[in-house]
């Protein structure tokens, strides 16, 4: 059974996704978004709220990843002296690459169920 709500306002929550897809470039943006984010939840209602939380978590999990991947690449460097941080660094890189693609696919996801007037269904779910 699929729940109905009232039509809310998609403006806030999509320039909170934009913002966050704009740290790819800038690198600083996210923080913006997740301010707005953080201010907005509150008085948003069922729908934009579940999006203000997926984006909260994906923030903080975001960040705790890159800097998980930047103390393996920091390790790996100091090791570079004995040759062993050179595959260090190269896993770094990639679980690097691996978190960003994360962090791509949950905003896009979220702004696809933001599109559709719809809910993110498992906004405390890690992967998707």
């Amino acid at each position: 059974m699929t729940e109905t709500y009232a039509v809310e306002d998609k403006t806030m929550p999509a320039i909170s996704y934009g913002l966050y897809l704009l740290a790819y470039a800038t690198g600083i943006t996210a923080i913006v978004g997740l301010i707005l984010a953080y201010a907005q939840r509150g008085a948003a209602g069922p729908v934009n709220q579940s999006h203000y939380t997926f984006m909260i978590r994906t923030f903080w999990i975001g960040l705790l990843m890159m800097i998980g991947v930047g103390m393996l690449f920091g390790v790996g460097a100091i090791l570079t002296i004995i040759l062993i941080g050179f595959p260090i660094m190269a896993l770094a890189w990639l679980m690097g690459a691996v978190a960003a693609v994360w962090y791509g696919l949950r905003c896009i996801l979220g702004l696809v169920y933001l599109s559709r007037g719809e809910a993110y269904p498992r906004p405390y779910a890690l992967l998707a």
